[in-house]
């Protein structure tokens, strides 16, 4: 749990906001109550290594050029359904849902972190997160779990997750499943 940045004071004579952590402790007729954390104040944006590289570079080429946000925004539309494009991951990202409001605010959210962004210390503005697929598994007798391994032989199920088949949706993972099986949203391992 992160430390408070702001408390308000309760007192006998009402309430006092202040801006300085203290040790939140009973001092002379006052008590701390905490408002609100640092992340709460600056969120950072989660996103992916993957992602997080593509943003990388399209900052990169973006100040280079001196292009603006909508030039930001063009670069990454066009990516759309590219089986090579740039900038595949920010995308699907941004634009992989139907509603138009959802992708405004995912929108909105790149564009606030193109102004805030600073490539000296990227952690104050983005958080890496592990990069989650949809596998299919079956829990054996004695409690490890067998992933699904799609060859071009046979379907079989070992006990390695790093070369079980994976899916993009639950709806694509639950295709391959059955009433030993189910559907779970798990990190990717690194290594193929």
């Amino acid at each position: 749990m992160t430390e408070p940045v702001a408390y308000m004071w309760k007192t006998i004579q009402g309430t006092i906001v202040g801006l300085e952590p203290n040790d939140n402790s009973d001092s002379g007729g006052r008590f701390g109550i905490p408002l609100y954390t640092a992340e709460q104040l600056h969120p950072r944006v989660k996103m992916t290594q993957a992602e997080f590289d593509e943003w990388k570079e399209l900052y990169y080429r973006l100040n280079e050029f001196s292009f603006n946000v909508h030039r930001m925004l063009d670069e990454i539309l066009g990516s759309i359904g590219v089986e090579r494009g740039i900038y595949t991951k920010l995308a699907k990202r941004v634009y992989q849902d139907d509603d138009f409001m959802a992708i405004s605010k995912k929108q909105s959210e790149l564009i606030n972190l193109f102004i805030n962004y600073s490539p000296d210390t990227p952690e104050k503005t983005i958080e890496i997160v592990p990069e989650k697929k949809w596998f299919v598994h079956k829990k054996d007798f004695n409690g490890d779990y067998r992933f699904l391994k799609i060859s071009a032989k046979d379907l079989s199920f070992n006990y390695k997750k790093n070369k079980a088949a994976y899916f993009d949706t639950k709806e694509e993972a639950e295709l391959w499943t059955n009433p030993l099986t189910e559907a779970v949203q798990l990190e990717v391992e690194e290594e193929r």
